[in-house]
């Protein structure tokens, strides 16, 4: 609806004020905070009015009379010093129901004239032991933004960057070791910063024969490389069960160690050097990143040899854009802050355009019970798994319940309110909306009643939906697209849960107020029908918002029933 109203504006600045369409200004469309001031109010008069030579107010009367002619709009007021607030039909808005049903799974779905090639990198965890609770924020943020910006029009990848190299995966193959000698009584020490979790003596004692034929001696490299990779593997086949149980599908892990196998990271380097930001010093390589925004060089090369992680990332980095991608989406922890100016600095180093690379950063999740903080995991040491959290309260409310804040707040996941089935659970509260959409729909059937289809598009009138309620709702939906779009290009999943969260909200009131008095499938056939339509499309909506968030939209709940519904 407000790209249709976008496009008669342009229309008649075009037509009516003279404006050659190349010149038109950015004029803003949006829903005013009051519904007094109308549908919709643009500043398009006072963007105008130095162009023109009149005053905002002139330009704003000359505006309405063209835009009032549209079949859509009911009437236009000029507003303040120039704004133009526009009020529709609500004909209009009602159509806008059978549009909802003609789309159907698709309905809130964008076109973009030029798609862009979008990677989301994120999880990326190091696979030296299980997900932990705190992995679940950036999984699902991760996920979702993929999804909405997919839903929204662009080409996405997703992608988990594994980091099977180095001091980490060294330390994992060490505690291995540890674990195998201590079952077989042979002495040995858990290295300074090995890995505690029960995860790994399981690790160990899984090992093939053929790995562990080093004891009771100790193992050679070549012995530690292999039990290493085979540690690695094992657990990133673990974290792949997890994240898939999780409604997490990556479409590619890109391994560190096969990028270091390669010739990225000597490109690389060459590049950096050709363009003269790269020099050696007290016999490591530096990245002249002060030169780029950046606090100070940084090493690339140690003195030893040995890369830094700075390094193999940029290289990661620099393979993406190559790979043809042209955003870069990283979801990283809130403690990679200072890491993000170091890159886009190299990148800026490289030719590359720095804006290219986009960081959410993720911040901290308490766990709490009961708003208690939770004791420890036995098995993974001194972390809560994310497996142990989404099988206590179920993948639907984890998943909600970590796109409750923006990712830049601190949160806090209560365990026994993600469980509980009552409505001041959010993710209850959302999905028990779509429940009672699709009871009340049962419930017609059940009494004979017709439910109207698409069929019954040009022969139904959709007049008899007259309360405010009901427009409000329907206007709430017409803002599906706009709330997808806006969500995907901000990076900002949460939007979508408070879109969803207000529109479930309105009907709940709009039920719990008219159930009695003027009940859904009460009164005359033609109302019915028309609020029939509008339940149809309203659980359309509903399911189609839960699906970008990954969560499901169920048609019958437990407790539902119970509450006596009239429909």
């Amino acid at each position: 609806m407000k790209e249709r109203l976008r496009a008669a504006l342009r229309a008649a600045l075009t037509q009516r004020l003279g404006v050659p369409p190349a010149e038109l200004p950015d004029f803003s469309v949006e829903v005013p905070n009051l519904e007094s001031h109308g549908d919709f109010a643009t500043n398009a008069a006072m963007l105008l009015a130095k162009r023109l030579r009149k005053a905002p107010r002139e330009i704003a009367g000359l505006l309405g009379p063209a835009l009032q002619a549209a079949p859509e709009v009911d009437r236009v007021e000029v507003a303040g010093p120039g704004f133009l607030n526009v009020f529709l039909k609500a004909d209009a808005w009602r159509a806008l129901l059978w549009d909802v049903l003609a789309a159907g799974a698709d309905y809130g779905r964008s076109a973009r004239e030029r798609p862009a090639r979008v990677m989301v990198e994120f999880v990326s965890a190091n696979p030296t032991g299980p997900l932990h609770f705190g992995h679940g924020r950036g999984a699902v943020v991760g996920d979702v933004v993929a999804r909405l910006l997919a839903f929204s029009g662009h080409q996405v990848q997703r992608e988990f960057y594994v980091n099977d190299a180095g001091k980490q995966v060294r330390n994992l193959v060490l505690s291995m070791v540890h674990w195998l000698r201590k079952d077989r009584g042979l002495p040995g020490e858990l290295p300074a910063d090995g890995y505690h979790g029960a995860y790994v003596a399981d690790l160990a004692r899984a090992a093939p024969a053929e790995l562990t034929r080093f004891l009771p001696g100790e193992p050679d490299e070549a012995s530690l490389v292999a039990l290493e990779r085979f540690g690695v593997a094992a657990m990133l086949d673990a974290i792949r069960r997890d994240l898939d149980d999780f409604g997490v599908a990556m479409d590619r892990f890109s391994s560190e160690r096969e990028l270091l196998g390669s010739t990225r990271l000597a490109e690389l380097l060459q590049e950096l050097q050709a363009r003269g930001v790269y020099e050696e010093r007290d016999g490591a390589r530096w990245f002249l990143a002060d030169r780029f925004g950046d606090e100070k060089p940084r090493v690339l090369i140690k003195s030893d040899g040995s890369h830094t992680y700075f390094a193999n990332d940029l290289a990661y980095h620099l393979d993406k854009l190559r790979r043809g991608f042209e955003r870069l989406i990283n979801v990283w922890g809130a403690d990679h802050h200072g890491y993000v100016p170091r890159m886009r600095a190299a990148l800026q180093a490289l030719g590359q355009p720095p804006e290219a690379l986009e960081v959410i950063l993720v911040q901290m999740v308490s766990l709490l019970r009961d708003g208690q903080p939770v004791v420890l995991s036995k098995r993974a040491g001194d972390i809560v798994t994310l497996r142990e959290v989404f099988e206590e309260v179920g993948r639907d409310a984890a998943r909600f319940f970590f796109l409750l804040r923006g990712s830049d707040s601190q949160m806090e996941f209560d365990l026994e309110l993600a469980k509980r089935r009552s409505m001041d659970n959010p993710v209850y509260y959302v999905q028990y909306g779509h429940a009672r959409l699709c009871s009340i729909l049962a419930r017609a059937r059940e009494r004979g009643l017709p439910v109207p289809g698409l069929e019954s598009r040009g022969a139904l009138s959709l007049a008899p939906l007259e309360l405010p309620e009901e427009l409000r709702l329907v206007k709430k939906m017409a803002a599906l697209a706009e709330v997808v779009r806006r969500a995907a290009d901000s990076c900002m999943p949460h939007q979508v849960v408070y879109y969803l969260q207000e529109l479930t909200a309105d009907f709940h009131s709009y039920y719990t107020t008219y159930g009695k008095t003027s009940p859904i499938l009460g009164g005359p056939a033609e109302r019915v029908a028309a609020r029939l339509v509008l339940v149809l499309a309203l659980r359309q909506v509903v399911a189609n918002s839960l699906g970008l968030l990954g969560v499901s939209a169920p048609e019958r709940m437990e407790s539902l029933g119970a509450e006596g519904e009239e429909g």
